[in-house]
């Protein structure tokens, strides 16, 4: 039984999700105390008790402390099974948070699996749908681990609503760590702005802004067609391509927060990135970590990224990995960023 303090590091929900992700992939059981002692409201929310009933349903785990404001859980694995899932959230707290916390063990499984998540799909304090799409995905699938996904329905806060289906192939004998020192060449960039059931003048504004702040064309700046019954939201998103990375960064709009605030937040985000040269920013540096490492706890073989960030986060986020897998983040400061080696232990 792994012991782990939920107060450790930035004290919020990834210890759990990290500890879930890996406890199934491993079949090592674990104990959290403190969950979510590092937020203004501790202990399991919506969003965090439908990522412990997920996994519990995905590999048959037996579970004490799974309930609202709980700050204690043990959680001991069984199999991973493969099959059609339905999880809800019910509330706007992010169904992508919930996906990540399943994606790796099913990938671990034997047969293909089918996800339908509902909830929040674009949330402040989660990856959106957009970049797991754009950026963690391919990734993956240069990992060896093939995925689909399909956004049916725009979820955000305080609505939710949001639909995602995902379709996720077993991968457990084709994992092959790989380096990522470089971005490569640029491919192309573009802006999008999501604002469904809102003035269409804030989309222009915040495009507008945005464009100006960054010296993008028009034809670079697009509004995202709005669907029925979605909304109401407002996520504005930057896609950079490049030949070895993806990279999407997104600001929310919300009431009392002007258009150009959002603009300059985002174009704040995409300024530090192209100012460094390496290929991660700081969101992808510590969601990548999770997938590398268990590619390299398979073969046994270091793999190294670079970053242009590496922040409380993530660090929390390669001592819980560490807790559970036989590898070592060695860290190590590079110009304009870090690179972060794992390697087998």
């Amino acid at each position: 039984m792994i012991e782990i303090d939920g107060s450790a590091g930035e004290g919020g929900g990834q210890i759990l999700r990290t500890s879930l992700a890996l406890s199934m992939c491993t079949g090592q059981p674990f104990a959290l105390t403190k969950i979510r002692a590092g937020r203004a409201k501790p202990g399991l929310m919506r969003q965090h008790l439908t990522c412990v009933n997920a996994a519990t349903e995905i590999c048959g785990a037996e579970v004490h402390g799974a309930e609202l404001n709980s700050q204690t859980l043990s959680f001991r694995p069984g199999q991973v099974r493969a099959g059609n899932y339905n999880f809800n959230v019910g509330t706007a707290g992010s169904c992508t948070l919930v996906l990540q916390t399943v994606w790796p063990a099913l990938l671990m499984a034997d047969a293909q699996s089918h996800l339908k998540l509902g909830g929040g799909t674009h949330n402040p304090m989660a990856p959106p749908f957009h970049f797991l799409e754009r950026s963690y995905a391919p990734l993956l699938r240069r990992l060896g681990a093939n995925a689909e996904l399909k956004l049916r329905r725009l979820g955000f806060y305080p609505a939710g609503g949001g639909e995602i289906e995902v379709v996720i192939k077993p991968a457990i004998n084709e994992l092959e760590p790989f380096d990522l020192n470089d971005r490569g060449a640029e491919v192309q960039a573009h802006a999008e702005c999501l604002a469904p059931a809102l003035n269409r003048s804030i989309a222009r504004r915040e495009l507008e802004q945005l464009g100006a702040s960054l010296g993008w064309s028009e034809d670079q700046l697009r509004v995202a067609p709005a669907r029925q019954n979605e909304g109401p939201g407002n996520a504005l998103m930057a896609t950079l391509a490049y030949e070895q990375v993806t990279e999407v960064f997104t600001a929310f709009g919300e009431k009392g927060v002007s258009s150009e605030k959002v603009a300059r937040n985002v174009a704040q985000e995409v300024s530090a990135y192209q100012a460094s040269d390496a290929a991660l920013g700081p969101h992808l540096a510590d969601q990548w970590a999770l997938p590398l490492a268990l590619a390299v706890g398979k073969r046994q073989r270091a793999a190294a990224y670079t970053c242009t960030e590496l922040t409380l986060h993530a660090k929390t986020n390669f001592e819980m990995v560490e807790r559970f897998l036989p590898v070592k983040f060695l860290t190590t400061p590079i110009k304009g960023g870090w690179q972060v080696r794992v390697q087998p232990t």
